[in-house]
């Protein structure tokens, strides 16, 4: 059974979801844009028979709080930090980390700060690769470049309530599969006054993320992690090709593809926690075997 919490990390409320025994072993789940732990709904209670799974809400997602502008800068460093902080708060020492989107750039920053910590990564498109970023970035880009009140504004676009719902069913073979909970749900997160800035300000800051790229890929030749990439491969974001990139510096790492869009959990969740409880069942249990 799902358990709804709070955790209070620096004075703001952080809802989470947890499932499973305490004294499994444990998976975090760090979810995207513009979505929150919500997308985890089908996935938890497919795992959480053999492992503890707690999926946080990222400030200014969800049900966590939303600190104002003025004391909080929405950076991935800050979002990171309120992880780092989320998990010693709750007594998590290791876990797997299952990463989405927005997710990879915090989640991953964690295995830098902690990489004793990180047992395994799953990436579900969560891209660390200049060649997974598709042409849908270009706007972002060029906000990124020109730092105009012009470039900032056009980026309202992908907070519309039919932009989210696109993101939903692009790439879906049967878009009757698509809960029309999940994208309305997000929709009306996004439509919480002061919530449009939070989201460009994030925008703004996922430069952070590509420069850190290289770092990310040094992180996965040196410290070689056990490293599963289940991708939506008709993501109009996050390209195969940021999938197969994994190999490039970690040769053990596993790909698979499905044919489905960018929230592949909302088509494919009972094929990707197979192949978690696959991939988790084997690496754990080496790892194990090996302490």
């Amino acid at each position: 059974m799902i358990r709804y919490k709070h955790a209070v990390v620096d004075g703001n409320k952080i809802f989470y979801r947890e499932a499973g025994p305490a004294n499994s072993p444990t998976i975090l789940l760090l979810h995207g844009f513009p979505t929150s732990s919500h997308m985890f709904r089908n996935l938890i209670p497919a795992l959480a028979d053999s492992y503890q799974v707690v999926a946080p809400d990222l400030p200014g997602f969800g049900f966590s709080d939303a600190p104002d502008r003025k004391r909080f800068r929405y950076t991935f460093e800050n979002l990171a930090k309120v992880i780092d902080s989320f998990t010693q708060s709750i007594g998590l020492k290791r876990f797997a980390i299952y990463v989405f989107d927005y997710g990879a750039p915090v989640g991953l920053r964690l295995a830098l700060t902690h990489p004793e910590r990180v047992t395994a990564i799953v990436s579900q498109n969560g891209n660390a690769y200049e060649e997974g970023l598709s042409e849908g970035w270009n706007p972002i880009q060029k906000y990124w470049k020109e730092q105009t009140a012009q470039n900032r504004s056009a980026l309202r676009d992908f907070l519309k309530p039919e932009a989210t719902k696109w993101q939903y069913v692009h790439g879906v073979q049967d878009e009757s599969q698509v809960a029309p909970e999940s994208y309305e749900l997000d929709s009306a997160l996004l439509a919480r006054p002061g919530n449009d800035e939070i989201q460009l300000d994030l925008f703004l800051d996922y430069a952070s993320n590509v420069a850190l790229y290289p770092k990310f890929q040094e992180y996965f030749r040196i410290k070689q992690p056990s490293l599963l990439a289940v991708w939506g491969k008709n993501d109009p974001f996050f390209l195969p090709p940021g999938a197969e990139a994994f190999k490039r510096d970690n040769p053990n790492a596993e790909v698979h593809f499905y044919d489905t869009g960018h929230f592949a959990l909302e088509t494919h969740h009972q094929e990707i926690a197979g192949a978690i409880r696959n991939f988790l069942g084997r690496k754990l249990s080496l790892k194990a075997t090996a302490a």
